[in-house]
């Protein structure tokens, strides 16, 4: 082997490079000789830059595809989030929900407020930082949750689609309380929601606070049965303030509106205590 000439060992590489499907360390190949040659690095430097850049690339293709499996409609961050445009809003607060303990204590995040001012751009930070970590997120709207459950439920493959949805780390219910709940999608939901209970957790987003969930759902019992589980082991986040979206527009919309005066905030949580310690404000 010491005989072998190094224009043949380098072509060598190139096709184990190939047969290892590793197209990014194929392509700076060349480059990373030239710095060897030039002694800019030495072979152990080389060969740790070949296989960085050829992790960075798998990586970057698993949480492209993941992000796409999540259905995530946009990919927001918490970097992109204005806080200064948000006073009553915790940023350490949500910063720990970023450390995702969340998703390991199978818990339920919250997020209240009225329209514009946030909720969904943290919502889906949150998914983001699950997909980054490894986890599986499913990210949807309440109303076309309840279109796929009923359409399943038509079809005779309920019990498969709420396994489906079950077996997600994270499933994120976005616009509770936006369009009216269509009849029996209650039950369904909360058919979903008892699958999940205390084995996944919930983000949920909503513009009404809990004391209407029985308008919003169209059924006060099962509403009640909702809240018991979506409330037990709970991280409340409620949000005040004016519409991002509506900022520059401002002194055009009726200031009831900009303050959000329609919002209900959520009363103060009654029923079971939560296990092991845990507490609404683990957080904050």
């Amino acid at each position: 082997m010491n005989g072998v000439a190094p224009s043949a060992r380098v072509d060598s590489i190139r096709r184990s490079l190939v047969n290892l499907k590793m197209p990014r360390a194929l392509e700076i190949l060349d480059a990373t000789l030239r710095r060897i040659e030039q002694g800019q690095i030495d072979g152990i430097e080389a060969l740790d830059e070949l296989l960085g850049e050829e992790l960075s690339l798998r990586e970057n293709r698993r949480i492209k595809a993941a992000l796409r499996m999540a259905r995530l409609p946009v990919v927001k961050t918490l970097a992109g989030y204005d806080f200064s445009f948000q006073p009553s809003l915790d940023r350490n607060r949500i910063l720990a929900l970023a450390g995702l303990d969340f998703i390991e204590r199978a818990e339920v995040v919250h997020l209240l407020g009225p329209p514009g001012t946030g909720k969904s751009h943290i919502a889906t930070a949150l998914a983001v930082e699950a997909v980054r970590a490894g986890k599986a997120v499913y990210f949807i709207p309440l109303a076309d949750l309840i279109a796929q459950l009923t359409k399943a439920e038509r079809e005779g493959t309920l019990r498969e689609k709420i396994r489906f949805l079950a077996r997600a780390s994270l499933l994120v219910v976005d616009e509770i309380g936006y369009l009216p709940v269509t009849p029996g999608g209650a039950n369904l939901f909360f058919q979903l929601v008892n699958a999940r209970y205390e084995k996944g957790a919930m983000i949920l987003t909503s513009n009404r606070g809990f004391a209407e969930w029985g308008d919003v759902f169209g059924d006060p019992v099962v509403a009640t049965a909702l809240l018991d589980r979506l409330l037990h082991h709970a991280v409340v986040i409620q949000i005040e303030g004016s519409s991002y979206r509506m900022r520059e527009h401002a002194a055009l919309v009726p200031e009831n509106v900009r303050n959000g005066a329609a919002f209900n905030p959520p009363p103060k949580r009654r029923g079971r205590p939560p296990t092991k310690g845990k507490s609404d404000h683990e957080y904050g």
